[in-house]
């Protein structure tokens, strides 16, 4: 057998095979879309604030002259400032069929981590846990949307083969925002609110203030979930001009109460399916067929990737009504504009009243991503 090399990623060149290595083991996946070049290189260089408060390493697995894996390793120091025994990561993990190609490289990316003073290795975190996190290992039969990982069946046993077991799941949630609500969700929801409270959609007149108050709220209300790192303002301005293009002012709301933001939900159209036929290419005429999709053609599926309520009301009643105001704003506004379906993603396994509540409002949890663990 011939050997593997693995080969550290430097410079532009690599970096690009590193990018389109997936495509060429999906190429008869009807499923799998490929995620836009220009968008990959701004998140995987220092464009990423995210390279700012960590120590990363990519790799290439090459056999016979041919790429036939990769991996990263990183070490993220903000959450090693929260948790000082925090695990080092691994991610962007995409290879052939073959034992050999998996061991080669999560033992490349072990050693690397093991070298730094890490003794635990998790992942697989693209590039962190607040981009995109796991493994799919269910809900293969369905495209996956906006910045969600979509993987071939075999890589949970390969990961496993090596030593890995499973840390923790999060699931998708779908919403068929054509069907009606439960009639247990609707009575909940025709009750009459409090006057101090108001639900707004997002002021794009000022939009880094509202951005701002977005992630506070975001920060505030999730400090305590599994693994939580939180949003810097570095990653706030790069967040607020990635998402502008694609924010459309009636798939936001913000709830408030007595004035003061005390809770959001943004909604974004689901980029993937604009650009399924494109092969991550907006080059000759990607650019314009991306953008009739969105905006003349539209799409029927959209995300949401972001939504929080501050602790401080999250306990009495009104605080435990706010997530299924928001939800159900979402849903309706975005019937109303022609979509079909909404994700709601992601949910920890163990966060039980979200998970309640996206069921309670007729949520299917339809895909399970699985973040790993191994001892170094």
């Amino acid at each position: 057998m011939t050997p593997i090399e693995i080969i550290p990623v430097a410079g532009s060149t690599l970096l690009g095979e590193f990018i389109r290595l997936p495509e060429g083991l999906h190429r008869d996946d009807p499923q799998y879309i490929a995620p836009l070049h220009l968008e990959r290189r701004d998140a995987l260089t220092a464009k990423n604030p995210f390279f700012g408060h960590a120590d990363l390493q990519f790799w290439l697995a090459r056999r016979d002259g041919k790429y036939v894996g990769r991996i990263s390793a990183q070490i993220d120091h903000q959450a090693l400032s929260l948790r000082p025994d925090a695990p080092g990561q691994f991610g962007m993990v995409a290879a052939e069929d073959d034992p050999a190609i998996f061991a080669a490289l999560l033992d490349t990316a072990a050693a690397w981590l093991r070298g730094r003073g890490m003794k635990r290795m998790q992942g697989p975190f693209n590039l962190n846990i607040n981009e995109e996190i796991g493994l799919l290992v269910d809900g293969f039969d369905t495209p996956p949307m906006l910045l969600m990982g979509h993987d071939k069946p075999y890589v949970a046993a390969r990961l496993e083969e090596q030593g890995l077991v499973k840390e923790k799941d999060v699931y998708a949630y779908i919403y068929d925002i054509t069907s009606d609500l439960p009639q247990s969700a609707r009575r909940l929801l025709n009750r009459p609110l409090p006057a101090d409270i108001t639900v707004r959609q997002l002021d794009f007149k000022r939009y880094n203030e509202e951005i701002r108050t977005v992630t506070d709220i975001f920060n505030d209300a999730w400090r305590d979930n599994w693994g939580f790192v939180p949003l810097t303002e570095i990653e706030t301005d790069f967040l607020a001009k990635s998402l502008k293009p694609l924010l459309i002012p009636r798939l936001t709301s913000i709830v408030e109460r007595a004035g003061v933001p005390v809770g959001f939900l943004v909604g974004l159209p689901n980029l993937n399916e604009a650009i399924r036929d494109l092969n991550g290419k907006l080059l000759p005429f990607g650019w314009a067929k991306m953008l009739w999709r969105l905006k003349l053609a539209g799409v029927k599926t959209a995300r949401v990737p972001l939504m929080g309520i501050r602790r401080s009301v999250t306990h009495d009643v009104i605080g435990s009504l706010l997530p299924f105001l928001l939800i159900d704003k979402v849903r309706t506004e975005a019937a109303k504009m022609g979509y079909e379906k909404v994700e709601l993603s992601w949910i920890l396994e163990d966060n039980l009243p979200m998970r309640r509540m996206n069921e309670s409002l007729g949520g299917v949890a339809y895909k399970t991503y699985r973040i790993y663990d191994k001892a170094l």
